[in-house]
C-alpha cells in the first residue's frame, strides 16, 4: 500500500487496447496484447506501483473482456501490487459470477483483488448478454445490491427483477479480504456519487477531459452523502483515472503520445459526435490544469499533487495505453511512474501535509 503518512496510491489502468497503428493500419493480436499486460503488471509491481486495473470491453479494438483472468495470470508473479477491474460492467454481468471470479483472484493473490463496478460508457455488452438499454440504470442498481449482499454473507437469499431468485444458497470461494473491496466507478454523474457515498463505498472518477478541478462539486456531493448516511468521509478512498504518458523529457512525451491519442479520440469521437481531435486540443489538455498527464516525471508529479490539492484523491490511475504505441515505450512510462513520479509525489505530499 502507499505511504500511510500521505495515503496516496499510484498505479496504471488499461483497456488492453489493440487498435490499428495509425501509420500502418496493422493491429496487434488480442493474444499478444494479453501477454503484454502480464509483463506490465509484473513491472509495475517491481517498480513499486500500488495498483493495476484492467477495464472490461467487448469490441475488436480492446482485448480486456475478462479482467479477472488477466489479473489472475499475473497474481502468482507479483507480490504487493493490488489487482482491480477498471471497470467491471456490472449491469450486464451476473453478480454471483463477478464475486466468484474476484474472490478467486483474491485467493490467488493472497488478498490483493478489488472490483471497480460501473454501468459502462460503452454499450456492446448489453446486447451481447441479452440486456436492454432501457433498463440501464435499474440493472446497475439491482445488481450492485446483490453483489454487496454476496460479499457480506456466505449464504444469500435474493429476489429481483433481472435475475432468477436465490434461496439461501452459498457463494464460493469466499474472499481473503473481508469484505472484498468494491468501488463505484463514475464519469462524474452526481447520482453515482451520491449512491457511492450513501453506501459508504470508495469512488473512482474518470477524468478524461476539461479541468479536473471541476469535479470538486461531485466529490463534495459524495462526501456529503456519506456523512449523512453515517459514514466517515475522511476514511473513504477517492480515485481518479486519466490518460497520460511519461517520457524522459516533456517534449518527447508529448510528441510520442499525440499521434496515438489523436487516433483513439477520433475513433471514439466519430461514434459519439465529437469534433476532430487536434494538436491544439491536446496541448491545452496537457497544461497544468488540464486532464492529460503528459510530460517528464517532474511535470506529471506536479500535476498529481495539484489533483490531490483540488480533489483530495487517495489513488491516481494513469492510463498510458491508447491506440497503438510501441510496448517498450509503455513499459518505460510505467517504470518512470514507479521510480520517479511516485517518489516525487509522496515526498511533496509529506512536505505539505505531514
Amino acid at each position: 500500500m502507499a505511504d500511510s503518512a500521505v495515503n496516496m496510491e499510484i498505479g496504471i489502468s488499461t483497456f488492453l487496447e489493440a487498435t490499428p497503428d495509425p501509420a500502418t493500419g496493422k493491429a496487434i493480436s488480442h493474444a499478444e496484447r494479453l501477454r503484454q499486460a502480464v509483463d506490465e503488471i509484473v513491472l509495475a509491481d517491481q517498480v513499486g506501483l500500488d495498483v493495476y486495473g484492467v477495464g472490461e470491453h467487448h469490441r475488436p479494438d480492446y482485448a480486456g473482456s475478462a479482467p479477472a483472468v488477466v489479473l489472475a495470470a499475473a497474481a502468482a508473479m507479483t507480490k504487493r501490487i493490488r489487482l482491480t477491474s477498471a471497470v467491471t460492467v456490472l449491469s450486464s454481468d451476473d453478480p454471483v459470477r463477478v464475486y466468484q471470479a474476484f474472490s478467486t483472484l483474491d485467493g490467488l493473490s493472497n488478498g490483493r483483488a478489488e472490483i471497480m463496478a460501473g454501468r459502462g460508457s460503452f454499450i456492446e455488452s448489453f446486447p451481447l448478454f441479452g440486456y436492454s438499454l432501457d433498463d440501464y440504470d435499474e440493472l446497475f442498481e439491482e445488481k450492485l445490491k446483490l453483489l454487496l449482499a454476496i460479499r457480506e454473507s456466505e449464504k444469500v437469499t435474493w429476489n429481483g427483477g433481472h435475475r432468477p431468485a436465490i434461496r439461501n444458497l452459498g457463494v464460493y470461494p469466499r474472499s481473503v479480504q473481508d469484505p472484498l473491496p468494491v468501488w463505484i466507478a463514475s464519469g462524474g454523474n452526481p447520482e453515482s456519487a451520491v449512491r457511492a457515498g450513501m453506501l459508504g463505498l470508495p469512488i473512482a472518477l474518470a477524468i478524461i477531459g476539461g479541468m479536473p478541478e471541476r469535479f470538486a462539486p461531485i466529490v463534495d456531493l459524495y462526501r456529503q452523502a456519506a456523512r449523512e448516511a453515517g459514514h466517515d468521509p475522511d476514511k473513504l478512498p477517492i480515485a481518479t483515472h486519466s490518460h497520460g504518458f511519461i517520457g524522459d523529457t516533456t517534449e518527447q512525451a508529448a510528441d510520442a503520445f499525440f499521434p496515438p491519442m489523436q487516433a483513439q479520440m477520433n475513433v471514439i469521437g466519430r461514434e459519439r459526435g465529437w469534433p476532430p481531435y487536434d494538436r491544439a486540443a491536446f496541448d491545452a489538455a496537457r497544461s497544468l490544469r488540464g486532464a492529460l498527464y503528459v510530460g517528464d516525471p517532474e511535470y506529471v508529479a506536479e500535476k498529481i499533487v495539484l489533483l490531490r490539492k483540488n480533489l483530495g484523491v487517495t489513488r491516481f490511475f494513469l492510463h498510458v495505453d491508447v491506440s497503438k504505441m510501441p510496448h517498450r515505450e509503455i513499459l518505460h512510462a510505467i517504470e518512470l511512474l514507479g521510480t520517479k513520479v511516485a517518489p516525487l509525489v509522496r515526498k511533496e505530499l509529506a512536505r505539505i501535509e505531514g
